[in-house]
């Protein structure tokens, strides 16, 4: 079978773990360049070990580090120029309430979620504006159009990303730019972990009695998006397990 991503270039943010891994992985198998981002180097270099290609090229970048963020795209080497920017790198922070959540917590949510997707996502727009077909993927949550307790700020980032991505498609109208905002469900990778601030009992205890998505879940349906013809553009998808639905509105009787 022919190579859906041959001559194509994407920038794919937190390739370090989880589903920005799978992406990256997945998308060099299908014959795409990939830049690969994230914050760890450690774990870069050991993915660009393991595929072993001149096509990976891995880049130590910190997506709260806003002037980094902003001269990223012009630093690539010309073979390198990207035509589908997948903005993945994002976290969770943290379980408390509102009144008793740590303002930290809540300002490198913001920073991660929200400013280093912006900044990085404007960096490419004029180039993006002018080819005959690229891509911008965003990855969101259904935790922006079903926030629950305790989600506060975490589920405030991802409804951003989510109007964000729909306020870029009406903004590239006209243009051969396609935007997507993927919404995950449930999905068993380093998130609780990082949520939970290392605490792997915490952590675990999410996913127990469930079968989660996995990251190779989302790589799928990341790359099936990206296959599409070009006139096609999915706007937005929700993915959950079959083990996850919504429930009822929560009501407090006095």
């Amino acid at each position: 079978m022919p190579l859906r991503f041959e001559n194509r270039t994407a920038l794919v943010t937190g390739v370090t773990s989880g589903f920005g891994r799978a992406i990256a992985i997945a998308l060099l198998k299908d014959g795409a360049r990939v830049i690969g981002t994230g914050r760890r180097t450690d774990r870069l270099d050991s993915l660009a070990a393991e595929m072993g290609t001149d096509m990976l090229l891995t880049q130590t970048l910190d997506m709260t580090d806003l002037p980094a963020v902003d001269t990223f795209v012009a630093s690539l080497p010309e073979a390198f120029q990207p035509d589908i920017l997948i903005n993945n790198a994002g976290l969770a922070l943290g379980m408390a309430q509102a009144d008793e959540a740590s303002l930290e917590d809540w300002d490198r949510m913001i920073q991660t979620n929200i400013s280093g997707l912006v900044h990085l996502t404007r960096s490419v727009l004029p180039a993006f504006r002018t080819r005959s077909r690229a891509d911008i993927i965003n990855m969101s949550s259904i935790a922006g159009t079903y926030p629950y307790p305790s989600g506060n700020v975490y589920c405030a980032t991802k409804a951003f990303v989510t109007q964000f991505s729909l306020a870029l498609r009406a903004d590239l109208l006209g243009s051969n730019v396609r935007v997507t905002n993927i919404e995950p469900g449930m999905a068993e990778t380093e998130f609780s972990n990082v949520r939970f601030h290392g605490d792997d009992a915490k952590a675990d205890s999410v996913y127990q009695g469930v079968d989660p998505l996995t990251p190779d879940d989302i790589a799928r349906v990341t790359t099936d998006i990206l296959a599409l013809p070009p006139h096609v553009n999915i706007n937005r998808i929700e993915v959950m397990p079959v083990q996850q639905a919504f429930g009822p509105f929560a009501v407090t009787r006095r």
